[in-house]
């Protein structure tokens, strides 16, 4: 079914480029009535073959690309050749007619394209290649990154606040806030969790892991991160890494083995 063209299509094909073919006006140039031509209604042809016909070709290589002329001028001698071509609108079964002129002037005795003129201009829009607009890559999805930090490491004897942090410890949550900005593009969300060894009372253990996962994140946040995307909860003594250590007494050599549990760890989920 054939339909005027939409204007608000046309003037976003127009900001995209102009076409190469010249827009002649009315009185410049003289188009034949659409019922003059043999086919009446117009015939359906491929964007990219209007799109060859171009100054400096001959009569023969316009016929490979567009056929004969489609209405009663003639083909030899003559120095204008009239078309009437379909173009689909990209709405179902939906096409324009359009009235296409090429006009040829003899150079060394032979027939070569001058120009091409629409009858009506917006129809040249409709040859133009799609306009192809970047579109931002996806981030890729990275396997959650999981790192554990030993709480010995991170704050003193018992400690759990800021004042409690050790330089090293500092510097440790430092990089490690460096590392994520470097290599997630999109950051999902972080989860701080804190644990702790079996000594001690099961509230006592839970509210200091709380806190020691608390302090890990507000560093994190304080470095660069969403503080809407990282999650902070302790887990007390529960999930302990080793098992096996003899003992119920804080002993030197218990505290030692004990050391794996008492850690920070921070999973990361997110794109590079």
């Amino acid at each position: 079914m054939s339909k005027p063209i939409i204007p608000a299509v046309v003037a976003a094909v127009l900001l995209a480029g102009a076409s190469c073919s010249a827009f002649a006006a009315s009185e410049e140039i003289r188009f034949p009535e659409l019922k003059d031509s043999y086919l009446k209604t117009g015939d359906f042809i491929g964007p990219d073959h209007v799109r060859r016909v171009r100054p400096g070709l001959n009569k023969d290589q316009v016929r490979l690309e567009l056929g004969n002329p489609h209405f009663s001028e003639g083909i030899f001698g003559v120095s204008e050749w009239d078309y009437a071509f379909n173009f689909y609108t990209g709405k179902g079964d939906d096409y324009v007619t359009c009235q296409m002129k090429v006009r040829f002037a003899r150079v060394e005795g032979q027939y070569r394209v001058e120009s091409t003129h629409w009858k009506n201009p917006d129809c040249a829009l409709l040859v133009q290649p799609p306009q192809v607009v970047p579109v931002a890559a996806s981030p890729t999805l990275l396997p959650p990154q999981k790192v554990a930090l030993s709480a010995d490491g991170l704050f003193r004897f018992d400690g759990s606040g800021p004042d409690d942090l050790l330089p090293e410890g500092r510097q440790r949550v430092a990089r490690l806030a460096a590392d994520i900005q470097a290599n997630f593009k999109v950051l999902h969300y972080v989860t701080v969790t804190g644990y702790t060894d079996r000594l001690g009372s099961d509230a006592y253990n839970q509210a200091l892991s709380q806190a020691r996962a608390n302090t890990v994140r507000d560093l994190l946040v304080q470095a660069g991160l969403d503080r809407s995307k990282v999650r902070a909860s302790g887990m007390g003594k529960r999930q302990p890494v080793v098992s096996d250590c003899e003992g119920t007494h804080a002993t030197p050599e218990l505290v030692k083995c004990l050391q794996p549990n008492r850690r920070v760890e921070i999973e990361v989920v997110g794109g590079a």
